[in-house]
């Protein structure tokens, strides 16, 4: 049973609503632009983008931005992906006029001054610099960098210093032609309105908005081939990453990807990882899985960090869960058991309402379907025993991990 509703302006811009008996509205406007189309020696640019976004527009200076919304009490804000760009708030439901009349004011009209891209450069440089101060988050970046060697996708979404310094108004106005397309545009409302309302809302502010239809030209990142990278940091402990490139999210595989990084390294404190590296031997006080498809590609990783001294240890044991699910066919138990944990963990996920609505706005611009809560689980129980060794054979294979390691100088 489709629980949404969805409405396609002449423009291309699409408006996706569900229904919620709640008095609080979450709403975003989702873009399908983000660090991947950036040009060479554009790092950050998207980024950047999104900061200015707030700045100044043609009829509102910073602070009537910023207040459009916080004086009713409203939370507004926003983020860059590889692949999206997205800003969301949410507000009382008497107040969504408000919302949507400033998002189509800060993404149609912002007008990028010179003051205020000054300020911001320093806080961006500010955000780098704290990043980078963080080996548990500098790795993971660096591990992508690696990954996806001479590729937009491995550039960090932040940028460089470098970047970020000479970066100017024709940069953010080249972007913003050449990657904002109205129909790949969604605005997605969770909320308590009649639908036409919504859609009445939207034609007011974003119908006005001409046809923009600028052809994307993303191209799949290549594989990279495995190896071992060891950066010496003026660090306390060992941080290392093992992973490689996986599934995208269209894949037949990806729930199954899906469901075994769960049992690997996911939530909670019963995972593979965890009773074995955590719980048994003590050695890594963070040790995790993750698996992120993205639209023609995927990544896979482990991530720990510990003392150096048992960090060999640990790498150890994570090469011998990998081996573990590459070798041995889940029971018929273990593989119900799992499933349940993760079917539970995703119907718990539907509580955090702006995540759930940035999620379905996401797959309807990426599939222009919204599969339900029914299909997902239906989709996870049909995964097979077979089919997890299957991934686990592929996607585990030593010839195609890449491992990187910071260690103290």
């Amino acid at each position: 049973m489709i629980d949404y509703q969805a409405h396609t302006l002449p423009n291309g811009i699409r408006i996706l609503y569900k229904q919620s008996p709640f008095a609080i509205t979450h709403c975003c406007f989702i873009v399908n632009a983000g660090s991947r189309d950036e040009a060479n020696q554009q790092e950050g640019l998207a980024h950047f983008i999104e900061h200015l976004l707030f700045k100044e527009t043609e009829r509102r200076n910073t602070n009537q931005i910023l207040n459009r919304l916080e004086l009713v009490g409203a939370d507004l804000n926003a983020y860059t992906t590889k692949e999206y760009t997205c800003i969301h708030a949410s507000l009382l439901n008497q107040h969504l006029e408000r919302a949507i009349d400033l998002f189509e004011d800060i993404l149609f009209h912002s007008t990028f001054p010179e003051d205020e891209q000054e300020k911001e450069r320093g806080v961006i440089l500010d955000e780098i610099a704290s990043y980078l101060d963080q080996p548990e988050e500098a790795i993971q970046d660096d591990f992508e960098e690696l990954l996806f060697k001479d590729d937009p996708f491995g550039k960090n979404i932040l940028g460089t210093p470098e970047t970020v310094g000479r970066m100017n108004s024709d940069d953010m106005r080249a972007f913003i032609k050449a990657n904002y397309s109205t129909s790949e545009m969604i605005f997605a409302v969770h909320g308590n309105y009649d639908f036409k309302k919504v859609v009445k809302l939207c034609e007011k502010y974003f119908g006005g908005i001409q046809a923009h239809h600028p052809k994307k030209n993303r191209i799949a990142p290549k594989a990279n081939n495995s190896g071992i990278v060891v950066v010496k940091k003026p660090i306390s402990q060992t941080h290392c990453i093992i992973g490689g490139q996986a599934y995208p999210s269209s894949h037949q595989h990806k729930y199954g990807l899906l469901l075994l990084n769960n049992l690997l390294g996911g939530m909670g404190m019963s995972s593979r990882l965890n009773l074995e590296i955590r719980e048994k031997y003590g050695i890594a006080y963070t040790i995790e899985s993750n698996y992120t498809p993205f639209s023609d590609t995927g990544i896979f990783s482990v991530y720990f960090g510990t003392d150096s001294e048992k960090a060999e240890k640990a790498s150890r044991l994570v090469h011998k869960e990998l081996k573990k699910l590459r070798d041995q066919k889940l029971g018929t138990l273990q593989l119900h058991q799992a499933k349940q944990k993760f079917i539970g963990q995703i119907a718990l996920a539907e509580e955090n309402r702006m995540s759930l609505i940035i999620s379905m706005a996401k797959s309807l611009l990426d599939f222009n379907h919204i599969d339900t809560l029914e299909d997902i689980f239906d989709k996870i129980n049909a995964v097979t025993a077979e089919q997890l060794l299957e991934i686990g054979n592929e996607i585990f294979d030593n010839d195609r991990l890449i491992t990187l390691k910071f260690e103290p100088k």
